[in-house]
């Protein structure tokens, strides 16, 4: 029987490092291995947000149902990318950052693939300046306190929640936000397909005819990039794993049948968190579409201004649940969008702190020096968003999750075919996946590179 690791004082607890006292055997039977899923829900907590509430909402209000097939098509395609980067981090102990620092192109001590991540991470700080925004309209409408200062106070909140905190406390809060939110708004595009006025199954039937439409292009680019798992997500879902355990558990690699036994178990529950977390995310992001383009393009209202985007958005709960229901979207917008900026800062910030251990900041051992520039980027990408909101009001909050949507399109490509790199090159021979898994990963990479790639020479002009 291997042996379990016994409790620790957090703080001093190092989750990256791969000690051989901390493998455990993988569960076998379905009930034991749900209990251990986890980093999908913390990634569905940052995915069920900006992109689903403000963006995929609009989109829909913007063209109507006529790219279902690219909502059910984001979510299911990226989803082989987050396996196969789950699957070498468990392999090696090495979250994305380090993975992705093997490609050639060093730009001082890291690579170019490194920089470009970081050059996203700013722009997705644009969506959490939204979300600030969206947060604070809708407790405005609530309780008439000034947006301003529900902005300052949620910063202070995040704060005092993400300070120190260790991936348990992420876990949960995470699991609370993201089923009470989707469980809801699935409630209210279930009453919308009784609604003649805004739904029919022939309006949904042209809706999966693979066409993209002139109008809503960008918007559609965007909502590609951050629906599903966004390469926001899908950067950081490895050091989830290793939070919660999963690499650790597996231990480091060694030629014996007793560790590659532990690790395609361990890799069993990573394929089946990846399976639980797009189910949960498929379902809220079509609901989401639905409600967009059935309530919010039948009624010709597009989310804008920074003063109407949550009462224009309130609009899809109130058409289907009743009036009382604005007083419940409300609520809920304030769920889930405060969950998502929990959840994203929570990852970026581990990811910036690995980033300067790449660096040479600190040594990989030092978990004391990884806690402090964790807490440091928290403090940093908390504070931006906050910056942002009092440099650009009048700047529409559905523009800012546009920004952030594009600069996560245009990583996919480099992140998917990285993935594919990454898994020939460094990946061990022993967890490598079927031949049908590798048909299925250059499939994946490929589409979703081409799709990017030609969507945004679309979306300049550059052909019709």
């Amino acid at each position: 029987m291997a042996a379990v690791a016994p409790a620790v004082d957090q703080a001093h607890f190092d989750p990256y490092a791969l000690d051989p006292s901390d493998v455990r055997d993988p569960p076998t039977a379905f009930g034991e291995t749900i209990k251990k899923i986890g980093p999908g829900i913390v990634l569905s907590a940052s995915i069920v947000g900006s992109g689903e509430l403000i963006a995929t909402t609009t989109l829909g209000a913007e063209v109507g149902y006529t790219v279902m097939w690219l909502i059910i098509f984001s979510c299911l395609i990226k989803a082989l990318i987050q396996s196969f980067m789950g699957r070498y981090t468990i392999a090696t102990g090495e979250p994305s950052l380090a993975a992705f620092n093997r490609i050639p192109g060093k730009i001082g001590k890291v690579n170019w693939v490194l920089w470009g991540w970081v050059i996203m991470v700013f722009f997705t700080l644009f969506q959490v300046c939204a979300m600030f925004v969206g947060i604070s309209q809708a407790m405005n409408l609530l309780t008439g306190g000034a947006v301003t200062w529900w902005v300052l106070g949620f910063f202070v909140l995040t704060l005092v929640l993400l300070l120190g905190g260790a991936y348990h406390r992420i876990e949960s809060i995470a699991m609370i936000k993201v089923g009470v939110f989707t469980l809801i708004t699935l409630l209210a595009a279930v009453v919308l397909t009784r609604m003649p006025q805004y739904f029919s199954w022939a309006d949904i039937w042209q809706g999966m005819q693979f066409k993209l439409p002139d109008k809503g292009l960008a918007t559609a680019l965007a909502v590609f990039g951050i629906t599903g798992v966004g390469a926001a997500e899908l950067y950081v879902y490895p050091y989830w794993c290793v939070e919660k355990g999963y690499a650790r558990w597996t231990g480091p690699y060694e030629n014996s049948e007793a560790w590659r036994r532990r690790a395609r178990g361990w890799v069993k529950v990573m394929n089946m968190d990846v399976i639980c977390s797009m189910i949960v995310y498929t379902v809220a992001t079509i609901a989401f579409y639905l409600l967009g383009a059935g309530i919010l393009h039948g009624m010709g209202k597009v989310p804008g201004s920074s003063e109407m985007m949550i009462m224009t958005l309130s609009n899809i709960y109130t058409e289907t649940l009743g009036g009382w229901a604005k007083w419940l979207f409300y609520i809920g917008a304030i769920i889930v969008l405060y969950g998502t900026i929990f959840a994203a800062t929570a990852g970026h910030s581990r990811m910036l702190s690995d980033f300067m251990r790449l660096n040479g900041a600190f040594k990989g051992d030092d978990t004391r020096a990884r806690n402090r520039w964790r807490d440091i980027f928290i403090v940093i990408l908390t504070t931006i968003p906050v910056v942002f909101y009092f440099l650009f009001q009048g700047k529409s909050p559905v523009q800012m999750v546009k920004w952030g949507g594009l600069a996560q399109a245009w990583t996919l490509p480099v992140l998917s075919m990285g993935t594919v790199y990454l898994v020939y090159r460094h990946m061990p021979k022993e967890l490598r996946a079927t031949p049908f898994g590798h048909v299925m990963l250059w499939i994946g990479a490929i589409i979703i590179s081409g799709f990017v790639l030609l969507s945004e020479a679309r979306r300049l002009g550059l052909f019709g």
